[in-house]
């Protein structure tokens, strides 16, 4: 390559660059005067290069430079040597309208003169400025939309928990007046189904949560509610729960909170025939990524040692088989003198919980 000699043919030779460049760029003197400017410049702002040569930046474009600002900010530039990053402004230009541009300024010296220049480079931003407005907006009214649904939801939530309320209130005070012992039974069972999925309702409202339900709280508060509601006086049976980490999709929540309502029915209703000093309903839950275990187990004198439970047949037993049809999981019981340990099983899962009662 040639080497330059003379500053006038690097001068030329710089100014010829500049000319090539894109986007707006001037090459400003130390007094911020205009040495020479990009031909993008020229035709963007709509200035005639003969003209505009040698005036003030901030007298170009009918003073639409002329920015306080601004001023301050290119005013520092030659003697601190420092650079201006990212300076944007938004201003009214004859041929383009309201735009908003973004400028950065560099000093630079040539050791052969001991003037110096300014590089001025200018960035329309106009329409990223705007896109994010629009995203900024849009997410405000996501936001509003999420938080007014966020509020139906929990209006929702707590209609229906009331309504259930209602309807199992209803079904007790129908128990209590009917004469016949099997429609009682059936009504009070009935109540505690419905007082099963209140329990999740309760549950959602509490957590504000509406897609997964906290599988050890939920049954941990379900089988508290269960005992105060089912054990007599005469017969006290210790009812507990104990569960790993792990959440359920709210309606599948729903689902095995029915099974464990029935299955602890079941026990009450048939396991402990006889008073039992000891009686007592374990209920394990655990989980592994997308597979469960559920355990419900007792001490009594289970299914094959009870006339009763041997041969039921009853809504609650096709209600399990039902639900548990619908979660893909499998059911298995295991029964001795001992008691009745039935699991329901998502998947192949292992226990690494006892299950004994």
């Amino acid at each position: 390559m040639k080497r330059i000699h003379d500053l006038a043919e690097a001068q030329s030779l710089a100014l010829a660059i500049v000319d090539t460049l894109p986007e707006p760029f001037l090459v400003l003197d130390d007094t911020l005067h205009l040495l020479a400017g990009s031909r993008c410049f020229y035709e963007v702002f709509g200035e005639d290069p003969a003209k505009a040569h040698g005036l003030s930046l901030f007298d170009l474009s009918g003073g639409q430079w002329d920015i306080p600002g601004l001023r301050q900010l290119l005013a520092a530039v030659i003697p601190e040597h420092a650079a201006m990053k990212g300076f944007e402004f938004e201003q009214d230009f004859a041929n383009l309208g309201r735009r908003t541009f973004q400028l950065n300024a560099l000093p630079i010296r040539d050791e052969g003169v001991s003037g110096r220049m300014v590089l001025l480079a200018i960035k329309d931003i106009t329409e990223r400025r705007v896109a994010e407005q629009e995203r900024q907006q849009l997410l405000e009214h996501t936001e509003e939309l999420l938080e007014q649904q966020s509020t139906l939801l929990r209006e929702m939530q707590h209609r229906i928990a009331n309504s259930l309320q209602i309807i199992a209130s209803i079904l007790l005070l129908k128990a209590g007046s009917v004469s016949s012992e099997e429609t009682k039974n059936e009504l009070r069972a009935a109540h505690q189904r419905v007082m099963s999925v209140a329990a999740v309702q309760n549950h959602l409202h509490a957590s504000d949560g509406i897609e997964q339900i906290d599988m050890g709280p939920y049954l941990i508060k379900l089988s508290a509610g269960l005992a105060s509601s089912m054990v007599g006086p005469k017969q006290k049976i210790e009812i507990v729960a104990a569960a790993s980490e792990g959440a359920l999709p709210s309606s599948h929540a729903v689902s095995v909170g029915l099974i464990v309502t029935e299955l602890i029915m079941n026990a009450i209703k048939y396991a402990f025939p006889k008073t039992h000093a000891s009686a007592r309903i374990r209920i394990t839950f655990e989980m592994a990524k997308s597979d469960w275990k559920l355990t419900v187990s007792d001490n009594g004198v289970g299914r094959l040692h009870n006339e009763d439970s041997k041969t039921s047949t009853g809504l609650g037993t096709v209600l399990i088989a039902a639900l548990a049809k619908q979660l893909n999981a499998q059911i298995s019981e295991i029964s001795s003198p001992k008691g009745l340990t039935v699991a329901v099983t998502r998947s192949t899962f292992e226990s690494r919980l006892p299950v004994a009662a």
